[in-house]
């Protein structure tokens, strides 16, 4: 009778569906394990150690154009985009972006769709629309633009008539809002300090986060055949039963985790098996990424280092229930310990569906 107890109890553990059934991966997996980092900014004129730490890391990237003041020119953070990605099809991929300089005038929609259909042509698998629009974008008679206006309707309608992929990042992490002292990372408190333009605590007399939020809802409920993924979160990264509400809104979006980790690890220091539920429940719909930049003032070696250690220390917060520091927060976090079936998702499976055929074999020979 008890081995007919225990081969029963084996039974139902086998029944179980795998994202319960599965064991999880440790660090000794990690450089075995094929991942995409689908949030990079790869700018450096050389990529060599980028490349030699991608193959023994064994990662795939997603570097993104930004309309970025800090960042190069949108022509040449595209010119090194494209022949990275050519040079590497196996191990780049990467995403344009456009210039909303000019957007009054007449024609300049159709301009700019006929620059990203070159962009496309040329390779890129998706379009990124950045925060300037809602936070620094004005019109010619001096009003902030929102992402949903419909001055930049058009725009829209042509991704979504093309099937981009549109990555969106609109307004700012929730911390934003608050004075420093009440930050609940150690990152947003360095970002903001160092860019008070977009500490929003600062400048009452712009949207708050609520308004930047709903114009982003506002410009999908406009354009429902968008294909849309909220980068950073969708900068719900706060809150993540508020997360899972706007997943379930828009069930044909995605997220990615880029640069926001630090505030799931906030959140799972004070209710860790909830956090560790989203994660489940919204396994085909998450995206890991870190947001690192690489630039010329930083070689390329010392990019390639930080990035391994950010690699690492993300892949021990999602894999392992090791107790450790962060440099995020001032007290320690304890690990998520997935299961590899979320894992998979997370790190690969959801960009490879997210972006279809963006990684292709090596050139033969």
């Amino acid at each position: 009778m008890h081995s007919i107890l225990i081969r029963a109890i084996l039974a139902a553990l086998l029944a179980l569906p795998p994202a319960f059934a599965a064991d999880t991966y440790t660090m000794a997996d990690f450089d075995k394990v094929p991942k995409v980092d689908a949030h990079l900014h790869l700018h450096g004129a050389s990529q060599d150690a980028y490349l030699a730490l991608a193959r023994r890391d064994n990662f795939r990237a997603l570097t993104i154009n930004v309309d970025y003041p800090d960042f190069p020119p949108l022509e040449r953070q595209r010119r090194i985009a494209s022949a990275a990605a050519h040079a590497h099809p196996d191990r780049i991929a990467w995403v344009a972006s456009f210039s909303t300089q000019g957007f009054e005038r007449p024609g300049w929609t159709e301009a700019t769709l006929k620059d990203l259909d070159g962009a496309l042509a040329d390779g890129a698998v998706g379009v990124k629309v950045w925060k300037n629009i809602g936070m620094a974008l004005r019109d010619a008679r001096g009003r902030l633009v929102m992402v949903d206006d419909a001055r930049l309707a058009p725009l829209f309608d042509g991704l979504a008539e093309r099937g981009t992929m549109v990555l969106g990042h609109q307004g700012e992490p929730h911390n934003c809002w608050l004075p420093l002292a009440r930050m609940t990372v150690n990152n947003d408190r360095e970002y903001f300090k160092a860019h008070p333009a977009y500490h929003m605590y600062l400048h009452p007399e712009m949207p708050g986060y609520d308004q930047q939020m709903a114009a982003r809802d506002r410009l999908l409920a406009r354009h429902p055949r968008l294909r849309f993924t909220g980068v950073h979160m969708a900068s719900i990264e706060w809150d993540v039963d508020r997360l899972g509400h706007w997943l379930d809104a828009h069930p044909g979006a995605y997220v990615d985790v880029a640069a926001r980790i630090g505030q799931v690890q906030y959140q799972s220091q004070r209710r860790r098996e909830r956090v560790r539920d989203f994660f489940i429940r919204y396994q085909d719909r998450l995206m890991y990424g870190t947001d690192l930049a690489q630039s010329d003032e930083q070689p390329d070696a010392g990019f390639a280092s930080d990035l391994d250690t950010v690699w690492r220390r993300d892949w021990r917060y999602f894999n392992t229930a090791d107790t450790f520091a962060v440099p995020e927060l001032d007290s320690p976090v304890r690990g998520l310990a997935l299961p590899r079936v979320v894992v998979d998702k997370l790190y690969r499976l959801n960009a490879e569906k997210a972006y279809p055929g963006a990684w292709q074999p090596p050139p033969a020979g």
